[in-house]
Protein backbone atom coordinates (compact mmCIF):
# COMPACT_ATOMS: atom_id res chain seq x y z
CA UNK A 1 0.00 0.00 0.00
CA UNK A 2 3.17 2.45 1.00
CA UNK A 3 4.35 1.93 -2.50
CA UNK A 4 1.22 2.40 -4.39
CA UNK A 5 0.77 5.74 -2.52
CA UNK A 6 2.17 7.71 -4.91
CA UNK A 7 0.13 6.48 -8.33
CA UNK A 8 -3.12 6.73 -5.96
CA UNK A 9 -2.07 10.37 -5.63
CA UNK A 10 -1.38 10.89 -9.31
CA UNK A 11 -4.05 9.26 -10.16
CA UNK A 12 -6.96 11.17 -7.62
CA UNK A 13 -4.90 14.67 -8.87
CA UNK A 14 -4.94 13.95 -12.93
CA UNK A 15 -8.95 12.58 -11.85
CA UNK A 16 -9.45 16.09 -10.35
CA UNK A 17 -7.61 18.54 -12.87
CA UNK A 18 -9.08 16.58 -16.31
CA UNK A 19 -12.20 16.57 -14.88
CA UNK A 20 -11.93 19.98 -14.66
CA UNK A 21 -10.52 20.52 -18.11
CA UNK A 22 -13.22 18.71 -19.54
CA UNK A 23 -15.59 20.84 -18.31
CA UNK A 24 -14.10 23.66 -19.81
CA UNK A 25 -13.76 22.52 -23.24
CA UNK A 26 -17.42 22.54 -23.17
CA UNK A 27 -18.32 25.26 -21.20
CA UNK A 28 -16.26 28.00 -23.45
CA UNK A 29 -16.43 26.78 -27.16
CA UNK A 30 -20.47 26.74 -25.35
CA UNK A 31 -20.25 30.48 -24.31
CA UNK A 32 -18.94 32.04 -27.40
CA UNK A 33 -21.06 29.72 -29.14
CA UNK A 34 -23.82 30.86 -27.52
CA UNK A 35 -23.26 34.73 -27.48
CA UNK A 36 -22.37 34.82 -31.24
CA UNK A 37 -23.49 32.30 -33.12
CA UNK A 38 -20.16 32.36 -35.07
CA UNK A 39 -18.15 28.97 -35.63
CA UNK A 40 -14.91 30.99 -36.17
CA UNK A 41 -15.05 32.59 -33.50
CA UNK A 42 -15.52 29.45 -31.39
CA UNK A 43 -12.61 28.29 -33.35
CA UNK A 44 -10.47 31.07 -32.43
CA UNK A 45 -11.05 30.68 -28.64
CA UNK A 46 -10.18 26.95 -28.84
CA UNK A 47 -6.91 28.23 -30.56
CA UNK A 48 -6.00 30.91 -27.97
CA UNK A 49 -6.23 28.00 -25.31
CA UNK A 50 -4.30 25.61 -26.94
CA UNK A 51 -1.20 27.48 -29.12
CA UNK A 52 0.00 28.72 -25.92
CA UNK A 53 -0.63 25.39 -24.25
CA UNK A 54 1.51 23.19 -26.94
CA UNK A 55 4.24 26.21 -26.77
CA UNK A 56 4.33 26.14 -23.19
CA UNK A 57 4.40 22.51 -22.79
CA UNK A 58 7.33 21.63 -25.46
CA UNK A 59 9.43 24.47 -23.66
CA UNK A 60 8.39 23.44 -20.17
CA UNK A 61 10.24 19.81 -20.61
CA UNK A 62 13.85 20.99 -19.65
CA UNK A 63 12.64 23.10 -16.39
CA UNK A 64 10.60 19.64 -15.48
CA UNK A 65 14.37 18.24 -15.38
CA UNK A 66 16.03 20.67 -13.63
CA UNK A 67 13.29 22.14 -11.02
CA UNK A 68 11.42 18.78 -10.78
CA UNK A 69 8.12 17.51 -12.20
CA UNK A 70 5.81 18.04 -8.31
CA UNK A 71 7.16 21.17 -8.08
CA UNK A 72 6.15 22.69 -11.88
CA UNK A 73 2.75 20.36 -11.71
CA UNK A 74 1.78 22.24 -7.93
CA UNK A 75 3.12 25.83 -9.42
CA UNK A 76 1.15 25.54 -12.38
CA UNK A 77 -2.37 24.45 -10.82
CA UNK A 78 -1.83 26.26 -7.97
CA UNK A 79 -2.01 29.74 -10.31
CA UNK A 80 -4.52 28.16 -12.89
CA UNK A 81 -6.64 28.60 -9.90
CA UNK A 82 -6.35 32.28 -10.23
CA UNK A 83 -6.81 32.26 -13.98
CA UNK A 84 -9.22 30.37 -14.23
CA UNK A 85 -11.14 32.12 -11.90
CA UNK A 86 -11.49 35.64 -13.36
CA UNK A 87 -13.95 33.82 -16.00
CA UNK A 88 -17.02 33.31 -13.68
CA UNK A 89 -15.94 36.88 -11.60
CA UNK A 90 -16.18 39.00 -15.16
CA UNK A 91 -19.51 36.61 -16.36
CA UNK A 92 -20.76 37.99 -12.79
CA UNK A 93 -20.12 41.67 -13.49
CA UNK A 94 -21.65 41.25 -16.89
CA UNK A 95 -17.98 42.10 -17.81
CA UNK A 96 -17.47 38.91 -19.89
CA UNK A 97 -17.18 39.30 -23.72
CA UNK A 98 -14.89 37.63 -26.15
CA UNK A 99 -11.99 39.63 -26.30
CA UNK A 100 -12.01 39.87 -22.43
CA UNK A 101 -12.10 35.88 -22.25
CA UNK A 102 -9.02 35.45 -25.20
CA UNK A 103 -6.54 36.92 -22.84
CA UNK A 104 -7.42 34.90 -19.82
CA UNK A 105 -7.97 31.25 -22.00
CA UNK A 106 -4.70 32.53 -23.70
CA UNK A 107 -2.75 32.60 -19.90
CA UNK A 108 -4.79 28.83 -19.14
CA UNK A 109 -3.25 27.28 -21.83
CA UNK A 110 -0.03 28.40 -20.99
CA UNK A 111 -0.25 27.24 -17.23
CA UNK A 112 -2.38 24.19 -18.35
CA UNK A 113 0.83 22.84 -20.37
CA UNK A 114 4.05 22.18 -18.06
CA UNK A 115 1.23 21.10 -15.23
CA UNK A 116 0.30 18.57 -17.80
CA UNK A 117 3.90 17.36 -19.15
CA UNK A 118 4.77 17.40 -15.45
CA UNK A 119 2.08 14.54 -14.70
CA UNK A 120 3.37 12.68 -17.32
CA UNK A 121 6.67 12.92 -16.30
CA UNK A 122 6.17 11.51 -13.23
CA UNK A 123 4.65 8.31 -14.71
CA UNK A 124 7.85 5.86 -14.92
CA UNK A 125 9.64 7.02 -11.89
CA UNK A 126 5.76 5.84 -10.28
CA UNK A 127 5.88 2.75 -12.06
CA UNK A 128 9.20 1.80 -10.80
CA UNK A 129 8.13 2.80 -6.93
CA UNK A 130 5.09 0.58 -7.76
CA UNK A 131 6.96 -1.92 -8.96
CA UNK A 132 4.44 -2.65 -11.92
CA UNK A 133 4.64 -3.15 -15.88
CA UNK A 134 4.70 0.02 -17.21
CA UNK A 135 1.38 -0.49 -19.14
CA UNK A 136 -0.16 -1.17 -15.96
CA UNK A 137 0.49 2.10 -14.84
CA UNK A 138 -0.40 3.69 -18.27
CA UNK A 139 -3.17 1.59 -18.89
CA UNK A 140 -5.22 2.52 -15.14
CA UNK A 141 -3.89 6.12 -16.07
CA UNK A 142 -5.39 6.46 -19.09
CA UNK A 143 -8.82 4.52 -17.40
CA UNK A 144 -8.66 7.42 -15.03
CA UNK A 145 -8.24 9.82 -17.59
CA UNK A 146 -11.53 8.68 -19.52
CA UNK A 147 -13.67 8.15 -16.22
CA UNK A 148 -12.68 11.80 -15.38
CA UNK A 149 -13.40 13.00 -18.35
CA UNK A 150 -16.36 11.09 -18.84
CA UNK A 151 -17.92 12.67 -15.65
CA UNK A 152 -16.46 16.06 -16.30
CA UNK A 153 -18.46 15.84 -20.04
CA UNK A 154 -21.66 14.56 -18.19
CA UNK A 155 -21.44 17.00 -15.40
CA UNK A 156 -20.97 19.75 -17.79
CA UNK A 157 -23.86 19.66 -19.90
CA UNK A 158 -25.66 19.67 -16.69
CA UNK A 159 -24.20 22.14 -15.06
CA UNK A 160 -23.77 24.60 -18.26
CA UNK A 161 -27.52 23.93 -18.44
CA UNK A 162 -28.08 24.94 -14.91
CA UNK A 163 -25.81 27.58 -14.38
CA UNK A 164 -24.61 28.88 -17.68
CA UNK A 165 -21.29 28.11 -18.93
CA UNK A 166 -19.27 31.54 -17.64
CA UNK A 167 -19.89 29.94 -13.66
CA UNK A 168 -19.73 26.51 -14.02
CA UNK A 169 -15.77 27.10 -14.56
CA UNK A 170 -16.01 27.90 -10.52
CA UNK A 171 -15.94 24.45 -10.71
CA UNK A 172 -12.42 24.46 -13.22
CA UNK A 173 -10.51 26.53 -10.69
CA UNK A 174 -11.92 24.01 -7.60
CA UNK A 175 -10.72 21.19 -9.14
CA UNK A 176 -7.10 22.47 -10.12
CA UNK A 177 -7.15 23.56 -6.67
CA UNK A 178 -7.33 19.88 -5.47
CA UNK A 179 -4.80 18.73 -7.89
CA UNK A 180 -2.44 21.18 -6.07
CA UNK A 181 -2.88 19.94 -3.05
CA UNK A 182 -3.27 16.49 -4.07
CA UNK A 183 0.49 16.49 -5.85
CA UNK A 184 1.81 18.37 -2.90
CA UNK A 185 0.72 16.34 0.10
CA UNK A 186 0.90 12.32 -1.39
CA UNK A 187 3.76 12.30 -4.37
CA UNK A 188 7.46 12.21 -2.92
CA UNK A 189 10.20 14.15 -4.45
CA UNK A 190 11.69 12.65 -7.27
CA UNK A 191 15.04 12.22 -7.57
CA UNK A 192 16.21 14.06 -10.65
CA UNK A 193 18.61 11.79 -12.69
CA UNK A 194 21.87 13.56 -14.01
CA UNK A 195 21.66 15.09 -17.38
CA UNK A 196 23.69 14.02 -20.31
CA UNK A 197 24.34 16.64 -22.42
CA UNK A 198 27.14 17.10 -24.47
CA UNK A 199 28.63 20.53 -23.74
CA UNK A 200 32.37 21.02 -22.88
CA UNK A 201 33.24 18.60 -19.30
CA UNK A 202 33.07 21.53 -16.47
CA UNK A 203 30.43 23.66 -18.05
CA UNK A 204 27.04 23.39 -16.93
CA UNK A 205 24.30 22.85 -19.80
CA UNK A 206 22.38 25.76 -20.57
CA UNK A 207 18.27 26.14 -20.94
CA UNK A 208 18.91 26.03 -24.79
CA UNK A 209 21.29 22.85 -24.10
CA UNK A 210 18.74 20.69 -22.99
CA UNK A 211 16.17 21.91 -25.11
CA UNK A 212 18.53 21.04 -27.97
CA UNK A 213 19.51 17.92 -26.24
CA UNK A 214 16.06 16.54 -26.25
CA UNK A 215 15.45 17.33 -29.82
CA UNK A 216 17.97 15.48 -31.10
CA UNK A 217 16.86 12.50 -29.41
CA UNK A 218 13.68 12.86 -30.55
CA UNK A 219 14.70 13.34 -34.42
CA UNK A 220 16.70 10.84 -34.44
CA UNK A 221 14.25 7.78 -32.83
CA UNK A 222 12.23 7.02 -36.63
CA UNK A 223 9.25 5.82 -34.23
CA UNK A 224 8.77 8.36 -32.38
CA UNK A 225 8.94 10.55 -35.44
CA UNK A 226 6.10 8.03 -37.00
CA UNK A 227 3.80 8.54 -33.67
CA UNK A 228 3.88 12.01 -33.26
CA UNK A 229 3.47 12.76 -37.14
CA UNK A 230 0.17 10.35 -37.27
CA UNK A 231 -0.99 11.77 -33.57
CA UNK A 232 -1.02 15.17 -34.83
CA UNK A 233 -2.75 14.91 -37.87
CA UNK A 234 -5.40 12.78 -35.69
CA UNK A 235 -5.84 15.46 -32.80
CA UNK A 236 -6.18 18.41 -35.29
CA UNK A 237 -9.06 16.49 -36.54
CA UNK A 238 -10.44 15.49 -33.54
CA UNK A 239 -10.04 18.86 -32.04
CA UNK A 240 -12.36 20.21 -35.27
CA UNK A 241 -15.00 17.89 -33.95
CA UNK A 242 -14.72 18.51 -30.36
CA UNK A 243 -14.51 22.30 -30.70
CA UNK A 244 -16.64 23.14 -33.22
CA UNK A 245 -17.91 20.21 -35.71
CA UNK A 246 -20.03 18.29 -32.84
CA UNK A 247 -21.06 21.25 -31.15
CA UNK A 248 -22.40 22.72 -34.31
CA UNK A 249 -23.89 20.15 -34.75
CA UNK A 250 -25.58 19.54 -31.50
CA UNK A 251 -27.06 22.71 -32.11
CA UNK A 252 -28.35 22.94 -35.63
CA UNK A 253 -30.18 19.81 -34.65
CA UNK A 254 -32.29 21.10 -31.76
CA UNK A 255 -30.46 19.79 -28.82
CA UNK A 256 -28.71 21.99 -26.04
CA UNK A 257 -25.37 21.52 -24.11
CA UNK A 258 -27.21 18.50 -22.10
CA UNK A 259 -26.81 16.05 -25.31
CA UNK A 260 -23.70 17.74 -25.74
CA UNK A 261 -22.35 16.39 -22.60
CA UNK A 262 -24.05 12.93 -22.82
CA UNK A 263 -22.59 12.02 -26.30
CA UNK A 264 -19.06 13.16 -25.13
CA UNK A 265 -19.65 10.99 -21.87
CA UNK A 266 -20.84 8.51 -24.18
CA UNK A 267 -17.25 8.52 -25.91
CA UNK A 268 -15.09 8.24 -22.96
CA UNK A 269 -17.46 6.46 -21.00
CA UNK A 270 -17.02 3.23 -23.28
CA UNK A 271 -13.18 4.15 -23.68
CA UNK A 272 -13.03 3.19 -19.88
CA UNK A 273 -13.63 -0.52 -20.37
CA UNK A 274 -10.44 -0.34 -23.03
CA UNK A 275 -8.49 1.24 -21.16
CA UNK A 276 -9.03 -1.08 -18.29
CA UNK A 277 -8.50 -4.05 -20.72
CA UNK A 278 -4.93 -2.32 -21.70
CA UNK A 279 -4.06 -2.18 -18.28
CA UNK A 280 -4.81 -5.71 -17.27
CA UNK A 281 -3.31 -7.46 -20.21
CA UNK A 282 -0.96 -4.50 -22.02
CA UNK A 283 2.31 -6.12 -21.89
CA UNK A 284 0.97 -9.20 -23.57
CA UNK A 285 -1.06 -7.63 -26.28
CA UNK A 286 0.92 -7.52 -30.08
CA UNK A 287 0.98 -3.50 -29.33
CA UNK A 288 1.30 -2.14 -33.42
CA UNK A 289 -1.77 -4.25 -34.17
CA UNK A 290 -3.97 -3.42 -31.63
CA UNK A 291 -2.75 0.42 -32.13
CA UNK A 292 -3.93 -0.09 -35.76
CA UNK A 293 -7.67 -1.39 -35.48
CA UNK A 294 -8.25 0.83 -32.78
CA UNK A 295 -7.21 3.86 -34.49
CA UNK A 296 -9.51 2.59 -37.49
CA UNK A 297 -12.74 1.94 -35.63
CA UNK A 298 -12.02 5.46 -32.83
CA UNK A 299 -11.72 8.32 -36.08
CA UNK A 300 -14.01 7.84 -39.29
CA UNK A 301 -16.83 6.02 -37.65
CA UNK A 302 -17.54 8.73 -35.42
CA UNK A 303 -17.28 11.65 -38.25
CA UNK A 304 -19.12 9.26 -40.98
CA UNK A 305 -22.50 9.06 -38.58
CA UNK A 306 -22.71 12.77 -37.97
CA UNK A 307 -23.01 13.36 -41.72
CA UNK A 308 -25.55 11.43 -42.96
CA UNK A 309 -27.25 12.84 -40.16
CA UNK A 310 -28.18 9.17 -38.44
CA UNK A 311 -30.79 9.18 -35.75
CA UNK A 312 -29.59 9.57 -32.02
CA UNK A 313 -29.17 5.59 -31.45
CA UNK A 314 -26.92 4.64 -33.75
CA UNK A 315 -24.68 7.74 -32.79
CA UNK A 316 -24.68 6.71 -29.51
CA UNK A 317 -23.78 3.15 -30.59
CA UNK A 318 -21.19 4.21 -32.85
CA UNK A 319 -19.58 6.59 -30.26
CA UNK A 320 -19.94 3.95 -27.60
CA UNK A 321 -17.54 1.28 -30.07
CA UNK A 322 -15.33 4.51 -30.91
CA UNK A 323 -14.75 4.90 -27.31
CA UNK A 324 -13.86 1.40 -26.26
CA UNK A 325 -11.71 1.33 -29.17
CA UNK A 326 -9.78 4.39 -28.15
CA UNK A 327 -9.16 3.40 -24.49
CA UNK A 328 -6.60 1.00 -26.29
CA UNK A 329 -4.68 3.85 -27.49
CA UNK A 330 -3.20 5.80 -24.81
CA UNK A 331 -1.90 2.90 -22.40
CA UNK A 332 0.06 1.74 -25.73
CA UNK A 333 1.49 5.34 -26.72
CA UNK A 334 2.42 6.08 -24.08
CA UNK A 335 4.34 2.66 -22.76
CA UNK A 336 6.28 2.89 -26.15
CA UNK A 337 7.18 6.44 -25.83
CA UNK A 338 8.73 6.47 -21.93
CA UNK A 339 10.28 2.90 -22.70
CA UNK A 340 12.24 4.63 -26.17
CA UNK A 341 13.45 7.62 -23.86
CA UNK A 342 16.66 7.32 -21.18
CA UNK A 343 15.57 8.68 -17.61
CA UNK A 344 17.83 11.91 -17.27
CA UNK A 345 15.91 12.91 -20.70
CA UNK A 346 12.20 12.09 -19.95
CA UNK A 347 11.04 15.50 -18.84
CA UNK A 348 11.97 17.52 -22.18
CA UNK A 349 11.26 14.64 -24.44
CA UNK A 350 7.97 13.48 -23.55
CA UNK A 351 7.18 17.31 -22.79
CA UNK A 352 8.51 18.00 -27.03
CA UNK A 353 6.84 14.70 -28.30
CA UNK A 354 3.51 15.22 -26.57
CA UNK A 355 3.32 19.11 -27.16
CA UNK A 356 4.37 18.21 -31.34
CA UNK A 357 1.41 15.47 -31.14
CA UNK A 358 -0.40 18.64 -29.99
CA UNK A 359 0.84 20.98 -32.85
CA UNK A 360 -1.86 21.06 -34.82
CA UNK A 361 -4.67 21.35 -32.09
CA UNK A 362 -4.79 25.50 -31.85
CA UNK A 363 -5.50 25.28 -35.43
CA UNK A 364 -8.57 22.61 -35.69
CA UNK A 365 -11.35 24.39 -34.20
CA UNK A 366 -10.20 27.35 -36.85
CA UNK A 367 -10.17 24.03 -39.69
CA UNK A 368 -13.60 22.91 -38.58
CA UNK A 369 -15.46 26.22 -38.48
CA UNK A 370 -13.80 27.51 -41.95
CA UNK A 371 -14.90 24.00 -43.22
CA UNK A 372 -18.46 24.52 -41.93
CA UNK A 373 -18.40 28.27 -43.44
CA UNK A 374 -17.44 27.09 -46.67
CA UNK A 375 -18.80 23.75 -47.52
CA UNK A 376 -21.24 23.66 -45.37
CA UNK A 377 -21.54 21.45 -41.92
CA UNK A 378 -22.45 17.10 -43.57
CA UNK A 379 -19.66 17.98 -46.15
CA UNK A 380 -17.59 19.45 -43.58
CA UNK A 381 -18.00 16.00 -41.14
CA UNK A 382 -17.18 13.62 -43.90
CA UNK A 383 -14.05 15.55 -45.50
CA UNK A 384 -12.79 15.64 -41.69
CA UNK A 385 -13.44 11.72 -41.56
CA UNK A 386 -11.73 10.74 -44.53
CA UNK A 387 -9.01 12.55 -43.80
CA UNK A 388 -8.75 10.79 -40.57
CA UNK A 389 -9.08 7.28 -42.05
CA UNK A 390 -5.93 8.37 -44.04
CA UNK A 391 -4.28 9.40 -41.48
CA UNK A 392 -5.04 5.77 -39.20
CA UNK A 393 -3.69 3.84 -42.21
CA UNK A 394 -0.21 5.19 -41.75
CA UNK A 395 0.96 2.21 -39.38
CA UNK A 396 0.23 0.15 -42.44
CA UNK A 397 1.88 2.25 -45.00
CA UNK A 398 5.03 3.22 -43.22
CA UNK A 399 8.21 1.30 -42.47
CA UNK A 400 9.08 2.77 -39.50
CA UNK A 401 6.26 1.73 -37.59
CA UNK A 402 7.67 -1.73 -38.00
CA UNK A 403 10.17 -0.87 -34.54
CA UNK A 404 7.26 0.32 -32.52
CA UNK A 405 7.23 -2.96 -29.88
CA UNK A 406 11.14 -2.60 -29.35
CA UNK A 407 11.95 -1.07 -25.76
CA UNK A 408 15.30 1.14 -26.64
CA UNK A 409 15.72 3.28 -22.92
Amino acid sequence: MRRGRPFLALAAAETFSLSGTRLSTIAIPWLVLSATGSPVLTGLTAMMEMLPYVAAKALGGPLIDRVGAKRIAIICDAASVIVVGLVPLLDLFGLLTVPLLLPVVFVMGVLRGPSDAAKQAMVPDIAALADVPLERVTGVASAIERLASTAGAAGAGALIGLIGPGQALLVNAATFAAAALIVAAGIPRMRRARATSDVRPGKASSYLDDLREGWRFLRGDAVLVSIVAMVAVTNLLDQAYGAVLLPVWTRESGHGPELLGAMLAAFTGASIAGAVIAAAIGERMPRLMVYTVAFLLTGFPRFFVLSVDAPLGPVFITLAIAGFASGFLNPILSAVIFERIPKPLTGRVTAMSTALCFALIPFGGLVGGALISTIGLAAALLLAGIAYLAATLAPLALRSFRGFDKALA
